[in-house]
């Protein structure tokens, strides 16, 4: 298989970070931050007691807004430019350099931001928005930074966080980012050769279609994880800790709080969909153990369950997808929804929106971001498999968002993480949807098998990233946690969701170090659920009528930033605190886990 894979350009942002056209930006967010320092002083934008809106006070809110929006696009603009070099090359220090440099500029905004929430607090938010057309259109950012008014510490308490975080948080981060791509593994191959390869294509191997190539790589990773875990687990600790502490501060009764609040979602949606997240973990350990019986996975002690190594085994005789190929069956399947949605995806090869090879001093994972305007940039590590190809789709479903977003203001596309996700899991199983359409017997099994990859993933495994997250907060309170007692929480929270349908002695004690979310934000697991469960609730509204709902999607899309999860939600009669939603849904799931396990015993 030929894989040709891309890398995105970024040339005609910037022709270089050394050009004088990436220095005059430079210079002018520099200026810029200067000079909205200078306004926030004028209209003494800062936290005080109860203040009454008057006249002046709109003009000053519109003035303040209007230049943080344009200082917020900015940043972004140059952060991911930058971003652009340093995940895909960890080892270019001019990069790292200019980072480190915006870093300390967006310490700055940080601290304005601080600055406008405690502000807008001193206000009564709905007043602003009966007199101001500017506080209108962003009324939901007010209310959200009215929100974050009340867990603030002091204007200089704020301020020394924003300047420390570079040298902690911020710094560690980095580390970790730097230090985990840049670690090779030594993988001994069965006859006896040993392959030096980046982490991110050893994590890859877990597709191949190779059993003992899987376990090799497996076996490779953990030593190389256990090898490496000091400094790794350091910075897991140096983040959590600072984390703690300041949700303290600011009066968080716990660590979850801060990100439920961040993400629009109350304590009650969030306990229904957990609940019936947990009632289907029984269903997802018959489609492990299926798999297992498939495979004929019978030692490692697995009592029936699949080991690790194989939780990602590709089934079913579908060849590798070749990138051009990937592409094709992207745009086809998303042609069967809309020719815009098609039409974004070839946008994104034929501009060099996307970087797809995996290589040294390159990241894990995938992401996508947004550059300016209504461009994306998506990074993969792509490796031919089914689920390299979902992937791909699920990106460009953000990217899609980010279109629908184009013309929002910075304030207004900082999206709730747990609506973040809607177009990318809806994009994906219109992937599904297309491919189970014209799919051989053979074709089904690989294309169902893919989809529950997918599933259990974001539903048992996020499940169990939640579990580690809050019993290693729990635990850092007390004391700095090990990495053999951060190992041990990581494998209590697999037997408590994978329960009998992974491996007892191959499971994966380090998926603390593999992933990047732990270390860039709290609790950022449950939203992935939420997303997909969303998604498929919404795929189920597009099927009952697509005309009516597409003229809605779009708007809802371009909405996220602008309304709590539970009021977009219910556009389209769904209500997320209700259980059975989420019920339904998972029964969505169930009935992929049914057929899977029926065609599994037909082999």
């Amino acid at each position: 298989m030929s894989l040709q894979l891309p890398h995105w350009d970024v040339s005609d942002v910037f022709p270089a970070i050394g050009s004088r056209e990436y220095a005059s930006a430079r210079e002018s967010l520099d200026a810029e931050l200067v000079r909205l320092t200078a306004l926030y002083d004028e209209h003494d934008v800062r936290g005080g007691d109860h203040r009454s809106v008057d006249d002046a006070t709109v003009r000053a809110l519109d003035a303040v807004v209007a230049a943080t929006n344009e200082v917020m696009e900015a940043a972004r603009r140059l952060s991911a430019y930058l971003n652009a070099f340093v995940s895909t090359d960890s080892t270019d220090d001019e990069a790292q350099g200019e980072m480190s440099h915006l870093q300390a500029e967006l310490a700055q905004l940080a601290r304005l931001r601080s600055r406008f929430d405690a502000w807008v607090g001193s206000f009564d938010v709905e007043e602003l928005v009966q007199r101001s057309a500017v506080a209108a259109d962003h009324r939901y950012p007010l209310l959200r930074a009215d929100e974050r008014a009340r867990h603030q510490m002091s204007e200089a308490e704020e301020g020394l966080l924003a300047d420390l975080s570079l040298t902690g948080s911020t710094a560690w981060q980095r580390l970790w980012g730097t230090f985990t791509s840049q670690i090779t593994v030594a993988v001994a191959q069965p006859d006896g050769t040993v392959d030096r390869l980046p982490m991110s294509a050893v994590r890859g191997q877990a597709y191949a279609a190779d059993r003992a190539r899987r376990r090799a790589a497996y076996l490779a990773e953990l030593a190389a994880w256990d090898e490496h875990a000091v400094p790794i687990v350091a910075a897991l600790n140096a983040i959590k800790g600072e984390t703690s502490t300041v949700n303290r501060r600011r009066g968080w009764a716990d660590d979850l709080e801060p990100a439920l609040a961040a993400n629009g979602v109350d304590r009650r949606t969030l306990d229904a969909m957990q609940a019936a997240v947990v009632a289907s973990f029984p269903d997802f350990r018959r489609y492990l153990r299926a798999k297992a019986e498939m495979l004929g996975d019978t030692g490692e002690g697995s009592g029936g369950g699949l080991p690790f190594y194989d939780l990602f085994a590709p089934m079913g005789d579908a060849p590798p997808r070749d990138w051009e190929g990937a592409t094709d069956a992207v745009q086809a399947a998303f042609a069967s929804y809309s020719d815009r949605l098609s039409g974004l995806a070839r946008r994104a090869v034929d501009e060099r929106w996307i970087d797809a090879e995996p290589r040294r001093g390159k990241r894990d994972g995938a992401f996508c971001m947004g550059l300016g305007g209504d461009r994306s940039l998506v990074m993969l590590n792509y490796d031919g498999s089914f689920r390299s190809v979902q992937t791909l789709a699920h990106e460009l479903g953000h990217a899609y968002h980010n279109v629908a977003l184009a013309d929002r203001t910075a304030m207004q596309r900082q999206l709730p993480m747990a609506l973040a996700e809607t177009a990318s899991i809806f994009c994906e199983t219109v992937m599904v949807e297309a491919g189970l359409a014209s799919a051989d017997p053979s074709q089904r099994l690989t294309i169902v098998e893919g989809d529950l990859q997918a599933a259990c993933q974001v539903v048992v495994d996020i499940h169990s990233r939640f579990l580690f997250e809050s019993s290693f907060f729990r635990a850092r309170a007390r004391r700095t946690v090990s990495a053999a007692e951060a190992c041990e929480l990581m494998l209590e929270a697999q037997e408590d969701t994978y329960g009998d349908g992974l491996a007892l002695d191959a499971r994966h004690p380090f998926m603390w170090a593999a992933k990047p979310h732990y270390y860039t934000s709290t609790f950022y697991n449950w939203p992935y659920t939420f997303g997909l469960l969303f998604g498929l609730g919404l795929y189920a509204r597009y099927r009952e009528d697509p005309d009516a709902f597409r003229e809605g999607y779009d708007d809802l899309l371009s909405s996220c930033g602008l309304a709590p999860a539970r009021d977009l939600a219910a556009r389209f009669g769904i209500e997320v605190a209700d259980e059975a939603f989420w019920t339904s849904s998972l029964d969505v799931i169930r009935r992929r886990i049914d057929e899977f396990v029926a065609l599994a015993g037909a082999r």
